[in-house]
């Protein structure tokens, strides 16, 4: 996979492009990383990349002039098109499930904008996708550009040590994560569930599986309406549901 991120900071990306699962695929050619610095490509002396907004108003906007030049001269030369993706809070909310479908592509540019917003134009005819990692805004496009990009190197063949990890993540499976423990199996009193310890396969992928529906439930029950549950688990669920109901009903008794 090829990556390009346009920016005016490419200096930011230094770090986390040579560190961790990000720096391992980039040595092991995974994947291409590469920060841009846009401002290379303005059309006047003085570099500018942003303007004032018609029609007034406070702030600046970056121009269309830069951005289209760069995406341009990024695309290899008989290849195909990249997707163009617009870090910005107007984007549709990012998940685990846009990360896999972004993981499938040969070519991804990340636009990371500044300032007061971008012209329209560079939504209607440059970008291919809007993303928004949270409902709050930041200085700019980059630390979410990083979220993003880190979520997608690590579902690439060979990113991970472990092929198996990415596919049980926290919304891989449409669930959240299941508990985890390792040694000592006692610490300060508190043991390690005894069926990770009993060396039985079966029981542990069972236990593993309905903590995880659990703790979807306790955390983001919104979650189970769309998860892929089989019959049984459904009627599992269901009584745990019923039992957590009638101890809420009781505690609420006991206080009155």
């Amino acid at each position: 996979m090829r990556i390009d991120v346009l920016t005016l900071f490419p200096e930011m990306f230094e770090g986390v492009f040579g560190a961790s699962i990000l720096g391992k695929a980039r040595e092991k050619g995974i994947v291409s990383l590469n920060a841009v610095n846009f401002r290379d490509y303005a059309n006047n002396k003085h570099n500018t990349v942003d303007d004032y907004p018609y029609g007034g108003g406070g702030g600046m906007v970056l121009k269309p002039e830069p951005l289209f030049a760069a995406v341009e001269d990024l695309m290899p030369e008989g290849g195909s098109q990249p997707r163009v993706v617009l870090l910005c809070p107007q984007g549709e909310p990012y998940t685990q499930r846009k990360a896999e479908e972004l993981s499938a592509s040969e070519h991804l540019v990340f636009v990371c904008g500044h300032y007061e917003g971008y012209d329209e134009r560079i939504r209607q005819h440059l970008v291919t996708d809007e993303i928004s990692v949270g409902d709050y805004v930041l200085t700019g496009g980059e630390l979410p550009a990083m979220v993003v990009i880190d979520s997608i190197v690590r579902l690439l063949p060979g990113a991970l040590g472990n092929e198996n990890s990415a596919v049980t993540d926290s919304f891989s499976t449409g669930l959240l994560e299941h508990p985890h423990y390792t040694r000592p199996a006692v610490f300060r009193g508190w043991e390690v569930p005894e069926v990770l310890t009993s060396g039985h396969h079966a029981n542990v992928e069972t236990w593993r599986r309905q903590q995880s529906i659990l703790r979807t439930l306790e955390r983001r029950p919104e979650l189970l309406e769309t998860a892929e549950l089989s019959k049984k688990e459904r009627l599992w669920l269901a009584e745990r549901i019923k039992e957590r109901d009638l101890q809420a009903h009781s505690a609420s008794d006991a206080e009155k």
